[in-house]
């Protein structure tokens, strides 16, 4: 079950294979299926590839060779199916289409769930840098209004009424600036949380999967 259950998670992803050509038409009729089988069995790609690739050759004519495929990508798979790698997938992001054996996911399922945990410590990261980087922006942008403002209420042409509108406008904006102040000061702090995450992280695997 959770092994079918992290292979779900990829499901849109395997059905837009066919919605673009897998192979050109040198590569169809080059006819090297050893090598496509075990480049597809490394990129941890499951069995409905191969559907891909057929119909991406079939305009030319050509029918994979099911059986030099399938061998060679369980050669490729071999080279998939390890610790080492289990990391590095989860690590980026990447889905795990459940192509690998009972005996093979014993190996590779916990080191891609430790990938996945540092794959959300450093997007939890890159999320609130941007938050911090957007706020930063819109107080930019205030700064610029309220000096704005503070040049044309002293336009000597402008009636009492008039600056008094100005000023009215400048504390509603002042008022903005406080408050975007306040979420920057808050959007630092869950910066630097996510960040000492990370390095927890690191910290944590640093000596089963090195450094990264």
């Amino acid at each position: 079950m959770k092994r079918l259950a992290l292979a779900l998670g990829v499901v849109g992803a395997g059905m837009l294979l066919g919605s673009c050509a897998t192979m050109s038409e040198d590569q169809c009729l080059a006819g090297a299926w050893g090598e496509v089988g075990y480049a597809d069995g490394q990129a941890g790609y499951p069995m409905s590839r191969l559907d891909a690739h057929a119909e991406a050759c079939a305009k030319y004519g050509v029918v994979p060779e099911l059986s030099v495929y399938q061998s060679a990508r369980a050669d490729g798979l071999m080279q998939y199916c390890t610790e080492a790698r289990g990391f590095q997938v989860g690590r980026q992001g990447e889905a795990y289409n459940g192509v690998c054996t009972p005996s093979q996911e014993a190996q590779f399922l916990p080191a891609y769930r430790d990938g996945q945990i540092v794959h959300a410590a450093i997007s939890a990261v890159n999320s609130a840098r941007s938050n911090v980087d957007g706020l930063a922006s819109r107080l930019n942008e205030l700064d610029d209004k309220i000096s704005a403002k503070q040049d044309e209420v002293r336009q000597p042409q402008l009636t009492d009424d008039e600056r008094d509108a100005i000023r009215d406008r400048i504390r509603e904006i002042r008022l903005e600036r406080e408050s975007t102040e306040r979420d920057w000061y808050r959007a630092q702090d869950e910066l630097d949380d996510a960040e000492a995450a990370v390095r927890d992280v690191r910290w944590r695997f640093r000596d089963i999967y090195g450094t990264w």
